[in-house]
């Protein structure tokens, strides 16, 4: 019989449609994996409740798993909503590495200044908002003053 540490490693490979430098493991899209019976069941949280991307997630998730699982069934979750604090420190690495600014470490959402603490280009902390929504509704266009890069990111919430 395969693990649950076998479907986490799947999924650790299951790239987020939006954002595919990073999976689902990596944005904590994967929320949970448990065995009811023999049935695998993962469960799954968007980024936004209203999230184009899930559908496909949902059927990626599924596809990747069923190379291995016979019965898997994928839960959508809105509860407790998704918290860019579920974002791995490789998720964050990865997204720096691919040039769209992951929002910043871990704090108290009282604190969260919804600016990127660097570009992702130069590491300057001159950037100036362009627009409110980037590529995806769940990122900001920004722009580094420095080297005059435009960038996405990652809002936080």
């Amino acid at each position: 019989m395969v693990t649950v540490q076998d479907a986490w490693d799947l999924l650790a490979d299951v790239p987020d449609p939006e954002l595919p430098t990073v999976s689902v493991v990596d944005l904590g899209i994967a929320r949970d994996v448990h065995y009811d019976g023999d049935r695998l069941v993962v469960t799954i949280t968007p980024t936004y409740s209203g999230c184009p991307a899930m559908r496909e997630i949902e059927h990626d998730v599924k596809a990747r798993l069923a190379e291995r699982f016979a019965d898997v069934e994928v839960r959508t979750v809105l509860s407790p909503p998704w918290t860019t604090d579920w974002i791995t420190d490789a998720g964050r690495a990865k997204l720096a590495g691919s040039g769209i600014a992951p929002p910043g470490a871990r704090m108290l959402p009282l604190l969260v200044q919804g600016r990127p603490e660097m570009c992702p280009h130069c590491g300057s902390t001159a950037v100036e908002e362009l627009a409110g929504f980037g590529s995806t509704a769940c990122k900001a266009l920004w722009r580094c003053t420095t080297c005059r890069e435009p960038f996405d990111y990652v809002k936080a919430h």
